[in-house]
Order: structure tokens, then C-alpha cells, then sequence
């Protein structure tokens, strides 16, 4: 019996430094959240026509595009019909409202020309000469080779071609003026402006410096799965993603592509223009005029941000509702750091309070709170910071205060035991015997508080967002802690120290234990 005591202690305490062990030497710490760390906080205002469960998906889809970030534990929130996004620890703030910020729907439409812009004059150059930084024939661009231009990005569907042509011809209408933008290489193209416009068309400036005279739009970002993806292939990045089937998705993908490999009068230059809210992100060449694998490949001359930025757009760009960011707020990070050291700071008096006042009312027995405390609060920072690393838990201000109240479950369970203890001691029974009885006892009761507790926090966690979602976590972790120290580690502890020569003679609990030959059975 001993034995089974002894390996059951001895095991917790094994988990309890192991962990912390390994967690310290990873070098990983808990991800904090926005008011621990500082970061930006973000107000959207929707405009135009929409209903509630339009709403409700652009919510959605903007809570995939965060996630898709890699913050950790974002915070997205409706109040009424603005919604609010709270990005801790964001880096490039600019970056995370271009992705966030840009709700339109994403629209694939036939270029019908390119050209560069006048930054000086601040129109499209109209001059009917050829402007570019491309041969006439080349293969595909490599990164900083020669021939690199941002609009050579190449689609095919799983087979790059060795070589492609791409002629030089950059002019577009000379009645259409755009705002200025830095160029720095001209975009290829292929075709005189039409004679006629077809209804729809429109001037569009795009990422990479130039401007696309674009046609009406062919389809939306409905044809594709929300299933893009960066991949590396040799030294070069590209972006895959899958089409939907049927007609909503690869029938209308391939009627597009087989107009533009064809390269009739709606789509001269064999490129297909994404964009999103007005801006080119990309205009790919078509090299199949049927995509019959059901996948589309991306290729060109990508940095990796720009694939992974490319395949954001591609999977989360269709929103049924337009968004107006009406406000940014910064939480600087030296706020947040000093909050978190209040809270830290709070924690340890609390701490320290606690175990002054069971060594005052309970003496000697304290040490086993004190030691349990700190083995369940290890345990609980390696889980924590794994899931940060994992799965982008982040810990706030609401989470530590969680951890805080969970010392107070974990300190009641104590207190349950003791107090069963004295009662049995105070009876006229042995320590041994007592320390059984006050423990079956004392567990079903700890049992039962537990489970109301972990189960309140389940629900706050189910129906809530936010802080208090954060707050029922950590509540729910920390009560799964006590429940488990309590039965493997305080259990085995108090027995064993029932059973030893050293408690033989001595009081515990301001109890003298009574001899065998007098205790009650």
C-alpha cells in the first residue's frame, strides 16, 4: 500500500518538474494577450445593403482571415452591426488591416490591357510606345533574376511550361487617368486597346505599380475552395488551390480560362485579373485553356509573403458585405506590460496571504498546501504554454484572473479535508485511521464542488467570446488541476505522512493523536 502511496507521489512530482523542465529549456513562453503585450485594435463599420446573416458570415470569414495571421487568441466581437477585432502582440499593423480590412468580394475579371504609371504626372502613360523591362521571349522570371516584373506571374495547372511568351506592348486608352503609384517595371500585355469597350470595363491600379484596363466580371472567389495554399517548389513560391465542382465553380473557371488561353476580343492578353476591393492583386497568365484536375497553380516571381498573402485573399475574399474601418486604436506594449506585472504582482500576495494563513490555522500541514499549489501551478504553465505554442492560446488579463480564483477551489478543497481531519482526530480516532476517513469523506465533496465549477466554466466558455471566454478556460484548466492534485498528489501525501514514526507523537492540526490502545476504531 505504502508503495502504491510512494510511486503515486513520486509520479506527479516527476510530471510537475519535467514539464516545467522541458518548457524552460524550449525557451517557450505564454502567448499574451492584447492588453498584456500591447497590439491594435480595429473597428469595422459595414456600408451599403446588408441583412443580419450576411453579417454574420463576413464575421466569420473575417475571423478565418485572422486566424489565418497566426495571432494568438484574436478577439472578434459584434456590437450591434459593428465589429471589432483586437489583434494582440500584431507586428505589421498595416499588413493585418490590409488583409482584415479588405472585405469586398473577389472578383476575376478578363485584362484587356496594361500599362505603367506616371508617378510624376500622375496618370496612366499613354504613349503608344512600347515600355518594358521584359524580352520579348523569356522563360519563366526567377527571384532577382533578370526579367523580373510583378506582373509575370504565370497560372498553369500542374505543369509549368518551360517557356512562355509575353510581348511588350504596355499602352491603354488614352481617356483614362488613374491615381499615381510607385512603378519600378512595366506590366506585359499583348493587345491594342479595343476600338469599343465592352460595358463594365474599368481602370484598376494594382499591387505591383501598374494599371490594368480590365473587362466586366467573369466570376467571383466562389469558384475556388476555401482551401489555398503556399507551397515552395524548388526556389520558387507558388499558390495552389482547388476549384468548386460543378457549375458554380470549375464550369465557370474554365469557361474564363478557355476565352482567355483563346485570347478572343473579351480577353486579348491571356491574363485574368484578381481583385479585391478595387485593386489587382495578381494577373496571371493562363497556359490551360481547360483546368480538368479540378486544381489551379499559381507561379511567378513571389516572395513568400506574397504567396502566403496571395492564398489569404484566394480563400477568405469572398464577403457578402462591405466593410469602412472607422477606427484604429494602439495598446502599447508598455500599457500592457504594466499590467501584467500588476497581475503578477497580485497573484504572489495572493499566494503569499493564502499559505500565512493555513500555516497559521492548520501549522505544520501548510507545507502540504504550499507544495501542491506549486505543483499544480507548473503543471499548468507548461499546458498553457504549449497550447500558446500549438494552437495560439494567449493568456489576458481575464485568463490570469481565472488562475487566481481556481486558487481559491483548490485552496477550499484543502481547507474541506482539514477540517473533516480535525473532526476525526477530535473523535478520539488514530492519525491513520482519520486521515483514511477524513479523505473518502472530503473527496466526494471536492468531487462535486469541482464538477459544478469546471461545468459553469464550460458553458461560460460554450456561449461567451471575448474576456470571459478566456477567463472559463483558464477557470476549467486550473479546476482539472486541483481535482488531479488532490487525488494523486494530496492523497498520497497526507497517508503516507499519517503513517510515519515522524507524526507518531506528534499534533497535527493542533490535534495530539491519541495511541492505538486508546483511539477509537
Amino acid at each position: 500500500m505504502n508503495r502504491r502511496l510512494l510511486a503515486s507521489l513520486i509520479g506527479i512530482l516527476l510530471v510537475a518538474v519535467v514539464s516545467v523542465g522541458l518548457t524552460a529549456a524550449s525557451g517557450n513562453t505564454p502567448s499574451l494577450g492584447l492588453d498584456l503585450q500591447g497590439g491594435a485594435s480595429i473597428t469595422l463599420q459595414p456600408e451599403g445593403d446588408y441583412d443580419t446573416v450576411a453579417l454574420e458570415v463576413a464575421v466569420e470569414i473575417i475571423r478565418s482571415r485572422v486566424d489565418a495571421i497566426g495571432v494568438a487568441e484574436p478577439e472578434i466581437i459584434r456590437q450591434g452591426d459593428t465589429v471589432v477585432v483586437n489583434l494582440p502582440g500584431v507586428k505589421d499593423q498595416q499588413r493585418a488591416l490590409d488583409i482584415i480590412g479588405r472585405t469586398g468580394d473577389l472578383q476575376l475579371r478578363p485584362v484587356l490591357q496594361s500599362g505603367s504609371v506616371d508617378p510624376t504626372a500622375g496618370e496612366v502613360d499613354t504613349t503608344p510606345t512600347t515600355a518594358t523591362s521584359l524580352p520579348t521571349e523569356t522563360s519563366l522570371p526567377t527571384e532577382g533574376g533578370p526579367g523580373e516584373s510583378r506582373g509575370g506571374r504565370v497560372m498553369v495547372d500542374t505543369t509549368i511550361p518551360t517557356d512562355t511568351t509575353v510581348a511588350t506592348d504596355t499602352t491603354i486608352p488614352t481617356e483614362t487617368t488613374v491615381a499615381a503609384a510607385p512603378v519600378d517595371a512595366a506590366a506585359p500585355s499583348d493587345a491594342a486597346a479595343p476600338s469599343e469597350l465592352p460595358p463594365g470595363s474599368e481602370v484598376l491600379l494594382g499591387r505591383d505599380g501598374f494599371a490594368y484596363l480590365v473587362g466586366p466580371v467573369a466570376a467571383t472567389g466562389l469558384v475556388f475552395e476555401n482551401n489555398a495554399q503556399a507551397s515552395i517548389q524548388g526556389a520558387n513560391w507558388s499558390v495552389v488551390v482547388q476549384l468548386r465542382s460543378g457549375a458554380a465553380g470549375a464550369d465557370v473557371w474554365n469557361a474564363l480560362t478557355s476565352r482567355c488561353f483563346g485570347r478572343d476580343a473579351s480577353c486579348p492578353t491571356a491574363q485574368i485579373a484578381i481583385v479585391l476591393d478595387g485593386e489587382v492583386i495578381s494577373a496571371p497568365v493562363v497556359q490551360e485553356a481547360v483546368f480538368a484536375g479540378g486544381e489551379v497553380q499559381i507561379t511567378g516571381n513571389f516572395t513568400e509573403q506574397d504567396a502566403r498573402d496571395l492564398a489569404r485573399v484566394l480563400e477568405f475574399g469572398a464577403v457578402p458585405v462591405k466593410f469602412a474601418v472607422s477606427q484604429v486604436q494602439t495598446v502599447s506594449p508598455t500599457l500592457g506590460g504594466d499590467s501584467l506585472r500588476a497581475a503578477m504582482i497580485s497573484g504572489l500576495v495572493g499566494l503569499v496571504l493564502v499559505f500565512l494563513l493555513m500555516l497559521a490555522y492548520y501549522r505544520f500541514v501548510a507545507i502540504v498546501v504550499f507544495v501542491g499549489l506549486a505543483v499544480s501551478i507548473g503543471i499548468q504553465y507548461s499546458i498553457i504554454t504549449y497550447l500558446s505554442k500549438t494552437n495560439g492560446l494567449a493568456l489576458s488579463l481575464s485568463g490570469i484572473a481565472g488562475i487566481i480564483v481556481s486558487i481559491g477551489i483548490a485552496v477550499d478543497s484543502y481547507i474541506v479535508f482539514f477540517e473533516r481531519l480535525k473532526d476525526e482526530l477530535g473523535s478520539g480516532r488514530t492519525l491513520r485511521n482519520s486521515v483514511q476517513r477524513s479523505f473518502e469523506g472530503a473527496w466526494r465533496t471536492v468531487l462535486a464542488a469541482d464538477s459544478v465549477s469546471f461545468l459553469a466554466a464550460a458553458v461560460l466558455w460554450w456561449l461567451t467570446v471575448g474576456s470571459v471566454r478566456g477567463f472559463a478556460f483558464f477557470l476549467g484548466l486550473a479546476t482539472l488541476a486541483d481535482v488531479m492534485i488532490v487525488w494523486f498528489f494530496t492523497r498520497p501525501a497526507m497517508l503516507l505522512l499519517a503513517r510515519s514514526k515522524f507524526m507518531a507523537t506528534r499534533s497535527m492540526l493542533g490535534i495530539k493523536p491519541r495511541k492505538d490502545a486508546e483511539a477509537i476504531t
